[in-house]
């Protein structure tokens, strides 16, 4: 079997890959027969992972500047509920595309909103991100908790209970290959579903040994919502629920007290760290290193760009870091290595797929090449990838294949889908 042979990065050295996993590290000589792929000076590190994002959201970029989270919700929630298929399939097509380009390899899209029932939009997520060739993570979200319930999405965007329990068996059947595709069950958020909605729906993932996701302690409001409804604070709400585990990891995270950490640790439930979304949103800072040192994996996650407005997963490691230092106010609170393991190997195993963010030999070849022709009088590789400007992948790799070369997408006209999805986005406000 022939081999790919990535020779002359900065960090970590030469790499070979061989049936799409890594084969060996350190100096490598071609053999008759290999691909040789030359990187000279630039820095190579696992593939990014993605834990939590909202494709969609690519639609309503740039508007509800000055909101909180519940007010953002309140003005975006009747444009959204507007949103078509084609409109889930351009927005993503983006998005996987954008989040290639800055490095992502494995990206997990938590989607709750579906048009008029039809679930052909987690097909329509699944076929972009067959295009783009990246990993998904596929969130079959749901909210049934609409505003004549107490819930705070409008009641024509929620659906019935089993409706939702119907789509998620076939959403499974359709897509989950436990390799470039997981199904995941998502329920929304506390705010916008019923008790019953959770229960069931960690019963099914159970079931089929799949991963939960949903929103948790992202907000005061949120953590008032579940005082006034249930007399309880979100994370006993959960574990009420029977959602705390392992197989379970959580979106933002941010309203925690020291017992909630250990807890959440002692369970290994996992949390998705989403800095910019969550100053964009004034929602605060998650408690990033105490969630590491008690245990709980903890990775990197872009949410929605309506409330991130970038859509690349590299931006967050630097983020993550400034977010940590000013939290703990000290300059060594939290380290570029640290930056990178959230968005590589932590996030990897929020998902539960541990073989993945890891660059060692025998891991999924899922490799991204930065640019370090601006870094070499840098002596930190990794110090100087995080802390410094802004940069796109030269090269993405997934399994072997290749995703972005020479700084372009292989399957996607990166160009022209923007411009087609603004198009589609520009039509979506004009109908308000």
């Amino acid at each position: 079997m022939s081999r790919l042979v990535i020779r002359g990065a900065r960090e970590p050295g030469d790499i070979a890959i061989s049936g799409g996993r890594i084969a060996a590290i350190g100096v490598i000589e071609p053999e008759p027969g290999d691909d040789v792929l030359s990187t000279e000076g630039d820095i190579v590190t696992a593939g990014l992972v993605n834990t939590h994002h909202h494709l969609y959201q690519w639609m309503t970029r740039g508007r509800a500047i000055g909101c909180d989270l519940f007010s953002w919700l309140v003005e975006l929630y009747p444009v959204w509920g507007r949103l078509d298929v084609a409109d889930v399939r351009a927005a993503a097509l983006v998005g996987l595309s954008e989040l290639a380009a800055t490095g992502c390899t494995t990206a997990a899209d938590h989607h709750y909103l579906v048009p008029h029932g039809d679930d052909t939009v987690f097909d329509a997520i699944v076929d972009a991100a067959q295009q783009v060739g990246i990993r998904l993570h596929l969130s079959r979200g749901s909210m049934d908790l609409g505003e004549s319930k107490g819930g705070l999405p409008p009641d024509h965007v929620v659906e019935d209970l089993d409706a939702i329990l119907t789509s998620t068996e076939s959403v499974i059947a359709r897509h989950h290959d436990g390799d470039m595709v997981h199904v995941v069950v998502a329920p929304c958020s506390p705010f916008s579903v019923s008790s019953e909605l959770m229960v069931q729906s960690a019963e099914l993932a159970r079931r089929h040994g799949l991963h939960l996701h949903t929103h948790l302690c992202e907000t005061i409001d949120e953590q008032e919502h579940c005082l006034a409804r249930f007399g309880r604070r979100p994370v006993d709400v959960l574990e009420g629920w029977d959602w705390l585990g392992d197989d379970v990891w959580l979106a933002h995270g941010i309203h925690l007290d020291g017992d909630e950490i250990v807890r959440l640790g002692a369970a290994g439930t996992g949390v998705a760290h989403c800095p910019s979304s969550n100053a964009r949103l004034a929602a605060g800072m998650c408690r990033v290193t105490e969630l590491r040192r008690a245990g709980a994996p903890v990775g990197m996650g872009v949410d929605g760009v309506a409330s991130n407005e970038v859509g690349g997963l590299f931006p967050e490691l630097r983020q993550a870091l400034y977010t940590a230092r000013q939290r703990e106010g000290r300059a060594d609170a939290f380290m570029p290595a640290d930056s990178v393991d959230l968005a590589t190997r932590g996030g990897a195993d929020c998902l539960g797929v541990g073989e993945l963010g890891r660059l060692e030999v025998g891991a999924p070849a899922d490799l991204a090449i930065w640019p370090g022709d601006d870094l070499g009088d840098i002596a930190d590789p990794i110090a100087a990838l995080v802390m410094g400007p802004d940069r796109r992948v030269r090269h993405l790799l997934v399994a072997g294949r290749p995703v972005v070369t020479d700084g372009h997408l292989v399957n996607v006209d990166l160009p022209a889908a923007h411009t087609a999805l603004a198009t589609r986005a520009r039509r979506l406000w004009a109908d308000r």
